[in-house]
């Protein structure tokens, strides 16, 4: 079919109004997208920042991981990979904070087993000092310190918090909350005992159960091993070592863990950490 000047015109307008309404459209839906990631102070731009200072994004959270072994079918990093996910969810909950990138190192030491990498207390007060000063300068008001790694806690978060608030650039506040670790950690373990589940101290049920929930490219958890993965027994919050002890760097029994108790776990130190911090923060 042959196609007349007039009418090949008026197919190469359409053409391109509907290009521009398709471009149009995937801008449209870009956007929402942009500024709802706008939490995660690495992936974001100076002006960015800027921004999202001056709407109110004023709160700092400075979040602690860890890496230690923990059993033959949780990686070493488990604690950056909960760590990554538990501030982000606590910064979108808030709606008036960033999270900085998580400090991958905290208060441990290597053993037999390989695995682990720890630094001292007195390099995590230094590596947190730092980093709130730094985020004072950046325009921060507020700064948070949290962790997700025993080591340190609660002495080098609460001296460092103590010593810095009100003392850096602008007057900025400095807290420790506590509320995302130990308190919340033992309000799990309630729910897992009176649920019939045993408890453990280390690469157990709620270590593994959480990382399942968050292993969402299958990398992290050796799902193939989760039956066998039982350690040392404990008993009243203590490890029970014999002579046919197991050393496979699990305290307690993993063997239950599922994703759905990891998504109970997970909920549940967001929860305590976002009360805490709307607690700590000064009235606007």
């Amino acid at each position: 079919m042959r196609i007349g000047s007039a009418s090949l015109c008026l197919l190469i307008l359409i053409a391109g109004g509907t290009a521009s309404l398709i471009l149009a459209a995937g801008s449209a839906s870009a956007a929402p997208r942009a500024q709802f990631d706008l939490v995660e102070f690495e992936k974001m731009t100076w002006v960015e920042v800027k921004s999202a200072l001056a709407a109110g994004k004023t709160t700092a959270l400075i979040y602690t991981g860890g890496v230690e072994e923990r059993g033959p079918q949780d990686a070493n990093g488990g604690h950056n990979l909960i760590a990554h996910a538990t501030v982000e969810a606590i910064a979108r909950k808030l709606g008036n904070a960033i999270f900085l990138p998580v400090l991958p190192y905290t208060p441990n030491d290597a053993e037999s087993i390989p695995g682990t990498i720890g630094i001292t207390n007195e390099l995590l007060a230094a590596m947190l000092e730092r980093i709130a000063e730094q985020a004072a300068l950046n325009g921060f008001r507020n700064v948070i310190l949290m962790g997700d790694h025993g080591g340190g806690q609660p002495q080098v978060y609460e001296e460092v918090a103590k010593k810095l608030d009100g003392t850096l650039s602008g007057g900025a506040r400095v807290f420790y909350c506590d509320q995302v670790y130990r308190p919340a950690n033992d309000a799990f373990d309630q729910y897992l005992a009176q649920h019939g589940y045993p408890l453990g101290l280390h690469g157990y049920l709620f270590d593994t159960s959480e990382m399942m929930y968050l292993d969402k490219d299958n990398t992290w958890v050796r799902r193939d091993l989760v039956s066998s993965a039982v350690g040392d027994p404990v008993v009243d919050g203590k490890a029970q070592f014999g002579p046919q002890s197991p050393q496979n760097g699990i305290l307690g029994d993993a063997r239950r863990s599922t994703a759905e108790l990891g998504k109970r776990a997970f909920d549940l130190k967001v929860d305590y950490a976002v009360r805490q911090i709307r607690s700590l923060l000064p009235a606007s």
